[in-house]
Formats: structure tokens, C-alpha cells, sequence
């Protein structure tokens, strides 16, 4: 069942709603997750569709979080984005349509794709055997 635009005001925080309501971009290194390396699911924020798992987890330097792969792809959908003079892929959660970043074609092995999502589109659910994790690795 899909949230009215104020149902999804009245759950989200503000930049929660920014971002995926609106495809608002929060700051680099400002999001919770973006140095955050316990193990466990990246969950979206609006409608709790799991997204991304710990292990696919990588320091991109970017200042947001990024993964090399969803944890699976029919969680999400990819959209031509052409705002800001820029051609780019964005990602957006294919059960409620939230924004949640964009992905680009320099990440590491075995993908070589770097999703950069924003921190404010996810939730984070720890593994049962959470253990923190190093990005050191």
C-alpha cells in the first residue's frame, strides 16, 4: 500500500523527506552511515524494502554511503537523471519509488559499480551476530 505525500511527512524526518520524496542530495560526511561499518541490511527508509547488505560495503571517500551491490536488483530501479547539467543514474527504491542516490561505473571488483546513497534514504537493521566492523577490512 503506497503513503500519501503527507503520510510520508508525518513518518520521515525533514532531509528523510527531502531526500526521498524530493531527490534532495544531503551533505558529504554529514549522513549517519556514511563512516558506519557494523554488519547487518540497509534498509530503505520510507517502506523498509531491504536494499544493501554490510559486505557489499566500501569507503568510496565520497562522503556518502557506498556499495558495490544491491542485495538484490529487484529492490531497486535506475533512472535516467539529467538535472544539473549532468547525465547520471539514479537509484530509487523500487517499491515506493523513494530517492536514494545514484550509481556510477567506478567502483571496486567484483561489480566495478560504486552505489553512492544517501544516508537520510536508509535504515540500518544489525545482523544477529552484529559485530562491528572496520572499514580496514
Amino acid at each position: 500500500m503506497k503513503k500519501t505525500d503527507q503520510e510520508y511527512k508525518a513518518a520521515l524526518s525533514d532531509i528523510e523527506y527531502k531526500v526521498t520524496r524530493e531527490a534532495a542530495t544531503e551533505r558529504p560526511f554529514s549522513g549517519k552511515y556514511w563512516d558506519h561499518w557494523d554488519q547487518g541490511q540497509y534498509k530503505c527508509v520510507c517502506c523498509g524494502t531491504p536494499l544493501f547488505l554490510s559486505q557489499t560495503k566500501f569507503d568510496a571517500g565520497c562522503g556518502w554511503p557506498s556499495y558495490n551491490a544491491p542485495e538484490r536488483e529487484a529492490a531497486i530501479k535506475e533512472v535516467k537523471d539529467t538535472t544539473h547539467g549532468m547525465i547520471r543514474t539514479e537509484v530509487r527504491c523500487a517499491n515506493c519509488d523513494a530517492h536514494l542516490g545514484h550509481v556510477f561505473e567506478d567502483g571496486p571488483a567484483p561489480t566495478g559499480l560504486r552505489y553512492c546513497i544517501n544516508s537520510a534514504s536508509l535504515s540500518f537493521e544489525p545482523s544477529n551476530n552484529a559485530e562491528i566492523n572496520t572499514k580496514d577490512q
